[in-house]
């Protein structure tokens, strides 16, 4: 009689309790970038995208990042295969294009046009971006700079898009953090990356709803 009340009390109890959401999927950031993104030069777990989804389950967050990063991509590149990259869907993406584009001198305008494009296919889909900015280098003289680094702030202001104003803050011209090319982070300066976009990744998980 005793084990029988118990049972009834334990029926009464789980009926008071909110369901609770059966094998609920992961979060599936997107990341579509060049060879930054795709981790040049490292090892499986020493690239970008696996070091920041390591950072993410660390703090908590059940979130599964995609590695879309293709070695010497250009911004119109990322843009003629987003489709493909989206495959089955994405709940979050980031986007870290236009290294290539600078490093080639092409025009900055080009490059917004391109950026653009992805934007606006992400956010038709109501797909929460960070966008990861770049910085011209210094021998493109001023002229190209302002046409080319103000790129990123203004298309993250038209699209609501989380800006990272500068993928490689911190390591860029650090011997010590770079590979032998001098542009490559290694896994040091991949890990200083991480650490340093983290708290925007965070907030981009936050503006996501998981499909």
């Amino acid at each position: 009689m005793k084990k029988t009340l118990l049972a009834l009390l334990a029926l009464a109890l789980a009926a008071l309790l909110p369901p609770v959401a059966a094998g609920a999927a992961p979060i599936r950031i997107l990341a579509l970038g060049d060879s930054l993104t795709a981790g040049y030069g490292l090892g499986p777990e020493d690239g970008f995208t696996a070091q920041l989804e390591r950072a993410l389950k660390a703090k908590g967050l059940d979130v599964t990042i995609v590695n879309a990063g293709v070695s010497g991509d250009t911004a119109e590149g990322g843009l003629a295969r987003l489709d493909w990259a989206l495959g089955d869907g994405a709940d979050a993406a980031i986007v870290e294009l236009g290294a290539n584009d600078m490093l080639r001198g092409m025009d900055p305008a080009g490059t917004r046009k391109a950026l653009d494009a992805i934007l606006a296919k992400l956010s038709e889909r109501k797909i929460p971006i960070l966008l990861a900015g770049m910085r011209a280098a210094p021998n493109l003289g001023p002229d190209y700079a302002a046409r080319f680094d103000t790129i990123y702030p203004e298309l993250a202001t038209k699209y609501g898009a989380t800006l990272y104003p500068f993928f490689l803050d911190g390591a860029a011209a650090q011997s010590a953090l770079l590979q032998a090319d001098g542009l490559h982070p290694n896994a040091k300066g991949v890990a200083l990356i991480v650490e340093r976009m983290l708290p925007s990744v965070e907030r981009l998980v936050g503006e996501t709803k998981p499909r």
